[in-house]
């Protein structure tokens, strides 16, 4: 079992999180249950999804858990794009939240290949 944690991919899923989170407060109060919740659950799958894995007992499990995290990256992905489309994110934060989605898209591509490869 490895600690979620030291996973640099973890670490920047969590940190999309808490960005995602900041950023949404000013959404309108008619998203709260809509957009909102959604981008935020998104964000959040990523980051579970890989805690998730790590505490499963093979190799090939955390490859299935890590793929369900790249299906939320890409719903995540096209989530921030309605934000900004919408005029709820404006383009630098859009732009920076782009940025570490498909950052964190690229990791994740590695380390299922990686698991896969153990397998």
């Amino acid at each position: 079992m490895k600690d979620f944690r030291s996973l640099k991919v973890w670490q920047k899923s969590h940190q999309l999180v808490l960005e995602v989170y900041k950023n949404t407060r000013s959404f309108p109060k008619a998203e709260m249950y809509g957009l909102t919740n959604q981008l935020r659950r998104a964000c959040i799958s990523i980051a579970s999804n890989i805690s998730e894995g790590c505490g499963r007992g093979s190799d090939a499990d955390f490859a299935r858990f890590a793929q369900m995290s790249m299906g939320s990256a890409s719903e995540a992905e096209y989530q921030i794009l309605l934000s900004h489309d919408l005029a709820y994110l404006e383009t630098p934060v859009f732009n920076k939240l782009t940025l570490d989605v498909t950052e964190i898209k690229r990791m994740l591509t590695a380390l299922i290949k990686k698991l896969k490869a153990k397998s």
